[in-house]
């Protein structure tokens, strides 16, 4: 086809390529948007340059995970709800199977001592990750003064006063809406057109695609209350991971501060070595590295089983965390993807969601500093004065063993480069050795 001819797929297309796309979308969401942008834009011209990246822009203004919006937007672009939801969900089913796989493993296998040693590197090397993942997002996030201090707001919000991720963000998503319409510059924000009048014949199908998509995020939560009440684990599962795919801006990894915060502090459901093992095992997998909320949700149930077996709770608890955390997905996208333009000339919008992004690298700081002292030390006390929260670890706990493996994890990421997969295949090696 010519270049700059785009080319409309038809339905049996689109779901071939995007089936393709969910089981090699490895990388993370900047592998996996490099990914969609050379099959999509690049080799088969199903959108525009303009059109991808407005896109884009649109998915990093919703909480979850942008680069599975973005391919249901692009389903919906060229076949509606059907396109979308396809799209959208053959980029999640892939990687859903194989983090289920994963889990029941994990769960089955975790009383033997080699895999404990398969993990102490496993653990160590996520070290390595995160601090990855925290620079890249403080070289692009944080280049005014402004941007700065939310970081450092946002950051000791969290360490040192233990404040709810949730408010953290919508009062990061408040106070950004003030200078995004005034000082622009603040933030970073470029100037743009606000002129374009809302278009009233589109609020029918976005309260259509409300009213679905709401039914349909609901639906198991009301067997689950109908069946089995309020007190058992799958409703404190469903409610819980309902509340996380709301407030997931910035990432899985700003994600895993609020999920830590529940899962481990709150619900007791897994240990903080637990949670690193189950981004570990996230990183390996392709789709979204939310799907970690999948090997919570595993694990949650299959400890607290009743009235089931803990393999069939297990995989309860799992397929209802992924209902709840994807299922929002296609509402926003289907909701809001024809307002796009709209959205873009919003100044306070943008605003608001600059101000978040910035926050965010303080909440991946607070992860990052959470998961060393838990990895590092085998005991940390919390203190608490007023209403401050520190984490204090015990110097005689120290471990030097998966230090010496982070340490090398680090050489290899930030050194000599390396990928992901690579680096957890080294230190899982090193893991079982001094194991």
């Amino acid at each position: 086809m010519a270049n700059g001819t785009l080319h409309k797929p038809t339905f049996s297309e689109l779901t071939r390529v995007s089936a393709k796309i969910g089981m090699l979308s490895f990388g993370g969401p900047a592998g996996q948007i490099a990914l969609m942008h050379r099959e999509l834009v690049d080799e088969r011209r199903w959108v525009s340059e303009e059109e991808y990246l407005q896109a884009l822009n649109l998915c990093n203004l919703l909480p979850g995970p942008e680069a599975q919006q973005l391919a249901t937007w692009i389903g919906w672009k060229h076949h509606g709800w059907r396109g979308g939801f396809v799209s959208g969900a053959l980029f999640v089913i892939p990687g859903a199977l194989v983090m289920l796989a994963l889990s029941m493993f994990y769960a089955l296998a975790a009383n033997f001592d080699w895999f404990a040693s398969l993990f102490l590197g496993i653990k160590a090397s996520v070290l390595a990750i995160i601090a990855q993942a925290l620079l890249r997002m403080a070289n692009r996030a944080l280049t005014t003064p402004l941007q700065k201090v939310l970081a450092v707001l946002a950051f000791a919000a969290l360490f040192l006063f233990n404040a709810p991720f949730p408010l953290v963000v919508l009062t990061a998503l408040a106070f950004g809406a003030i200078p995004g319409s005034t000082r622009p510059n603040l933030l970073a924000l470029k100037a743009m057109d606000t002129s374009a009048p809302a278009p009233a014949n589109l609020w029918a199908a976005t309260l259509k695609a409300v009213l679905v998509w709401g039914v349909i995020w609901a639906a198991p939560m009301i067997a689950v209350l109908v069946f089995l009440g309020r007190d058992h684990v799958l409703w404190h599962i469903g409610t819980f991971f309902s509340q996380l795919a709301v407030v997931t801006f910035g990432g899985a990894y700003a994600v895993l501060a609020y999920m830590a915060q529940g899962a481990v502090t709150e619900f007791g459901w897994l240990n903080p070595g637990e949670m690193a093992d189950g981004l570990g095992l996230a990183e390996t997998t392709p789709g979204p590295l939310i799907m970690v909320t999948q090997f919570v949700g595993y694990l949650a149930a299959y400890r607290a089983p009743a009235p089931f077996t803990p393999l069939v709770a297990g995989m309860l608890g799992a397929i209802l965390t992924t209902w709840v955390t994807f299922s929002p997905c296609f509402l926003w996208i289907f909701a809001l993807a024809p307002w796009m333009d709209r959205l873009q000339r919003s100044p306070a919008l943008k605003g608001g969601l600059a101000a978040v992004t910035a926050a965010v690298v303080g909440v991946i700081a607070n992860l990052a500093l959470w998961f060393a002292l838990h990895v590092l030390f085998t005991r940390v006390e919390l203190l608490k004065a007023g209403p401050l929260h520190l984490q204090r670890p015990e110097l005689a706990n120290f471990d030097y063993s998966t230090a010496a493996i982070a340490a090398i994890a680090l050489v290899l990421t930030f050194k000599l480069k390396w990928g992901v997969i690579r680096t957890l295949g080294v230190t899982a090696a090193l893991g079982l050795m001094l194991g």
